[in-house]
């Protein structure tokens, strides 16, 4: 160790493992095979998701937005497809779910670029609509977010609950029922997040956990046809983890997702404005 390292405490050596520029690239071209492998695996999965059965739409969702109330219908802004992003913000929020925030920071630019292949990308959460308009303001986001307040859209998508389902054990979240709601591990919250995020999360949207965890994230797809909204798709959990363009970037870092040195958990949060 020579004296600048000596005296700044800094190691020379690291615990990673290192090799020579010919051992990196066989494993590299190893890595290559699988990675190729994993694509095609990805090209299958979405064509398989193109081929579920499509479900009719007859219920008369009503949502609040910016041009004034409207149908599900309507959120698809004259395009044949529709994809729903369900933000985690219900009515007794301050501010946003501050992960559906790092997701919504992602997609925020290619909304308009959807828009060109025929598909609308918007959110929809149970904040009354002056609540979505003034956070969407602060965070500084262009795409469409729609209020669901009043309706049974986020009920009957599983993606909020009552208080008594989350006190009995009713909540059906991810196709599976979960055990009535106690101070826990997230494990139906699947996050890739370290540390506790939830308490982090619901101190953040300004909530206590249980309330923060009657709301929840997913995707929605649906189609329209001829007048009729089918329903075609729809991801939670750890099934939106594709969606979350962060981490595709922290995936290549070389430490990948970290914590932060102060100790926050590694995600964006309420921060804008």
């Amino acid at each position: 160790m020579n004296d600048h390292n000596r005296q700044q405490g800094q190691k020379t050596m690291t615990d990673h493992a290192t090799g020579t520029r010919e051992q990196w690239l066989a494993a590299r071209l190893e890595l290559l095979e699988a990675e190729k492998e994993l694509t095609r695996r990805s090209d299958e999965l979405a064509r398989r998701r193109q081929e579920l059965p499509w479900v009719r739409i007859d219920k008369e969702y009503r949502f609040e937005t910016d041009e004034g109330s409207a149908s599900l219908a309507d959120l698809f802004r004259g395009r044949s497809q529709l994809l729903v992003y369900h933000f985690m913000f219900g009515p007794d929020y301050t501010a946003g779910c501050p992960t559906c925030s790092a997701i919504a920071d992602g997609f925020d630019g290619f909304a308009v670029h959807l828009a060109n292949h025929d598909v609308t990308l918007s959110a929809v959460s149970r904040a009354p609509l002056a609540k979505l308009q003034a956070y969407k303001r602060r965070m500084g986001w262009t795409f469409p977010w729609a209020s669901s307040f009043g309706s049974d859209f986020n009920s009957d998508f599983n993606v909020s609950f009552t208080e008594e389902q989350q006190r009995e054990g009713g909540i059906e979240y991810n196709y599976r029922r979960e055990p009535a709601w106690q101070v826990r591990e997230d494990e139906a919250m699947a996050t890739r997040m370290t540390g506790n995020p939830v308490a982090d999360n619901a101190a953040m949207t300004g909530t206590d956990m249980a309330t923060y965890t009657r709301e929840r994230p997913g995707m929605s797809a649906f189609a329209l046809e001829d007048g009729v909204v089918y329903h075609a798709y729809s991801a939670y959990a750890r099934g939106l983890d594709g969606l979350w363009g962060m981490y595709q970037w922290l995936d290549r870092a070389p430490r990948g997702a970290t914590r932060r040195a102060s100790g926050g958990a590694a995600t964006t949060s309420t921060h804008k404005g």
